[in-house]
């Protein structure tokens, strides 16, 4: 046993019978609240610029504080999963999220949004308490389509948490979408708190130790790091996007926070690339759904450049085409790299996928900070090229081909 899965707590017989359908579709409920806590402020940064008297640089900073805690919960907060009760971490963080979300809400100013923004993006890792705590409730015979089901519900919360958002804020305003939020988690909390069966530690490790073997893990899988860098690079122009999206529509055609809500509802086809994306891995390998997923992915950032040669409502149409491209390369190559990631040790899964998810959202992160920083110099087409150009380098990292063997 080597010192990544020693002090690992011996077996403990799994509640597969606890395993309802109704407690699936429960964890996907909550799974897609939690995760679109992140997201609902993309829709309304227009908005919000007006109401806050802030410019859209400043404004900017309310999705990337919230990217930036996410990142840090995973890398932080996750692993904690392997250590504790499962059903305690999700109850916990479910209402500290809630309050979280409330203080959104509540904010007399930009200072006060943007530290509840942070708050918000470290509790709403409770999403990635539910998948794994899904994957131990679930028999193995049907784990992979408990696991899919719940994938979907967080999907489909990435994506439609902007509709939601922008339908709200349109027609009662921006903090009613933060308290809204706020009592659809509380409502979940209640829920879980009578159905979620207990989920015993998997590790001993001290909390140090945890933390340690994230960076031997880091170390000794190659294909980890590239998994990492390569959705990195993908989620930089997805959140890129997504970030200057409402502003963009706001300022060049004169549209509202629900019409750039409503652009989720064209990216919410990418939720369809999750059980897709797996059958082709499964068939093909998941190498090969990486590079068309980047692909894919570039293709669509670079067919949106020519939107300038068209008259404006074909050029609302071709942005909306192209989003349902991206987005479907985008979740595709997750779930691809997902089953590179779970491959390389099993018994380290949780740490694995924290990893994969820190690099994710650091690079979604860092694209909401750069995507505002380059509509202000250089306008949405800078956007467009810059995500065009991290979804090439992605490409690039899958392209590239390891020498020598693993």
């Amino acid at each position: 046993m080597n010192s990544i899965t020693a002090r690992q707590a011996p077996a403990t017989p799994t509640r597969h019978a606890a395993l309802s359908r109704p407690l699936v579709l429960l964890l996907a409920s909550g799974a897609g609240l939690a995760v679109a806590s992140i997201y609902y402020s993309q829709p309304m940064l227009g908005v919000l610029g007006g109401a806050l008297g802030a410019s859209a640089r400043d404004t900017g900073f309310v999705p990337t504080l919230t990217q930036l805690g996410y990142a840090l919960g995973i890398l932080l907060l996750a692993p904690l999963g392997d250590r504790f009760d499962r059903r305690h971490l999700i109850l916990l963080k479910t209402v500290l999220l809630a309050v979280a979300l409330l203080a959104s809400g509540l904010a007399p100013g930009l200072p006060a949004l943007l530290v509840a923004s942070l708050v918000v993006g470290l509790t709403a890792t409770l999403a990635q308490d539910i998948v794994p705590a899904a994957a131990t409730l679930a028999p193995e015979s049907s784990r992979g389509k408990t696991v899919g089901t719940v994938m979907t519900g967080l999907l489909l919360g990435i994506l439609l948490s902007r509709v939601a958002s922008g339908f709200i804020a349109e027609r009662w305003g921006w903090r009613a979408v933060y308290e809204l939020a706020a009592l659809s988690l509380v409502v979940f909390g209640v829920a879980a708190w009578r159905g979620l069966p207990r989920l015993p530690a998997t590790s001993r490790m001290r909390y140090a130790h945890l933390m340690g073997s994230l960076a031997q893990l880091w170390r000794q899988h190659g294909e980890l790091r590239r998994a990492a860098l390569a959705q990195g690079l993908l989620s930089m122009g997805f959140s890129a996007f997504w970030s200057t999206l409402a502003v963009m529509l706001h300022h060049q055609y004169q549209m509202g926070s629900e019409a750039a809500g409503a652009f989720g509802l064209a990216g919410a086809a990418g939720a369809l690339a999750a059980p897709l994306a797996g059958r082709l891995a499964d068939k093909r390998g998941p190498e090969l759904v990486t590079r068309l997923g980047a692909g894919l992915a570039m293709a669509s950032f670079a067919v949106m450049g020519l939107g300038v040669l068209l008259p404006g409502d074909a050029q609302i149409g071709l942005i909306v085409a192209a989003t349902v491209g991206f987005d479907f390369g985008v979740q595709a190559t997750l779930v691809a790299h997902q089953t590179v990631v779970y491959s390389l040790d099993p018994a380290a899964r949780s740490r694995l996928n924290a990893l994969l998810f820190t690099g994710m959202f650091i690079g979604m992160s860092a694209g909401a900070a750069l995507g505002s920083l380059v509509l202000a110099q250089w306008g949405w087409m800078g956007v467009v090229a810059l995500a065009t150009a991290t979804s090439g380098a992605s490409l690039a990292v899958r392209l590239s081909r390891r020498r020598g063997a693993r």
